[in-house]
């Protein structure tokens, strides 16, 4: 989820383990704890595009970090706040579930996280868009509520409980929504005599009302959008796969683990003279718009007997259009 929407989740977890004896302290520092995983995009910074791929919702994402780390940081803290009356421990469990509770609610997202890492899987069940008012507005009010009570006022630790339950129970509604929109998918595609070996759906961006879904035939994907308020069934759009067009670049090493990454995926287009690797997952930037390019489109650049992998800028000024299209879609075909 976005750094926002985790700021408060680990805020309000800090607030239920240790709440009661430090206050907003609690909170401060279940922020941080909430904040902690997402620091591995800045491997960005210093790797190539495929490895911080790679890396990001990886480790630091992980059961294995959140053990690992909690203690240490549970150490820290207790030697910045020695005033406290509270020991390592106790900051080591604040820490623990700060850090923890971060790749747990990014594993329902499309994107997904590195759970169990090392072992290569990963958790996407796809029931929410990484950001959703929805979701994190009113758990914000509920924490700014708790927020400004003392830490012994019993309506604290109720407002802050609120904000855990109302904010939980939205997740699981998504979980109930993306059942019902992935059977109106398999039922339109079984309708229209449409042939696929497997499909996907996710939410479209900012709300849960539009769904997209890709399914996989022989020689090309199926992309279709459904909104609870559609009228009409749902238009699967066929995009080519294209995958020849790789010739003998296919068993090269980095474009494997782009394949690898994106679970095959994608389709391959070409322009200008250079090819371009197109993430399906994530569907395009503008659901109405069939010519619109895809959210993540990497560019293949050969270099020294290998290809480089350059991901493709998104334009700033395309996305009140983008949010504008996507609107007039949830309102229905």
């Amino acid at each position: 989820m976005d750094s926002l929407t985790q700021i408060v989740l680990g805020a309000a977890v800090g607030e239920a383990v240790l709440g009661r004896k430090v206050g907003n302290k609690a909170m401060l520092y279940g922020a941080i704890a909430g904040t902690i995983p997402d620091l591995d995009t800045f491997a960005g910074y210093f790797t190539d595009n495929i490895t911080a791929i790679e890396i990001h919702r990886g480790f630091s994402h992980s059961i294995v970090f959140a053990v690992l780390a909690a203690p240490v940081f549970g150490w820290l803290i207790s030697k910045i706040e020695r005033k406290s009356g509270v020991g390592w421990k106790d900051w080591s469990w604040l820490m623990f579930w700060g850090l923890f509770t971060h790749p747990i609610l990014d594993s329902f997202t499309t994107w997904g996280t590195q759970l169990f890492w090392p072992l290569d899987i990963r958790l996407e069940f796809k029931n929410i868009f990484v950001i959703d008012p929805l979701y994190t507005l009113p758990f914000l009010v509920f924490l700014i509520m708790a927020m400004r009570r003392k830490k012994g006022d019993p309506k604290r630790a109720k407002y802050n409980r609120l904000g855990l339950y109302v904010s939980s129970a939205y997740l699981l509604l998504t979980l109930v929504l993306k059942f019902i929109a992935h059977q109106n998918f398999t039922a339109a595609l079984d309708k229209q005599g449409l042939m696929y070996s497997r499909m996907d759906s996710r939410p479209t961006p900012f709300n849960t009302v539009l769904w997209a879904a890709n399914a996989e035939a022989e020689d090309a994907f199926l992309l279709g959008y459904f909104s609870f308020f559609d009228s009409e069934m749902i238009r699967f759009e066929a995009v080519p796969k294209n995958h020849d067009y790789l010739g003998s670049l296919r068993n090269d090493k980095n474009l494997q683990r782009l394949v690898h990454l994106t679970k095959g995926w994608y389709t391959i287009s070409e322009k200008d003279g250079f090819l371009y690797f197109n993430d399906l997952r994530f569907g395009r930037l503008n659901p109405s718009n069939e010519n619109s390019p895809f959210v993540f489109s990497y560019k293949l650049i050969p270099e020294g007997g290998t290809i480089s992998i350059e991901e493709v800028q998104k334009l700033p000024e395309d996305g009140k259009e983008i949010i504008l299209d996507l609107w007039e879609r949830i309102k229905g075909n």
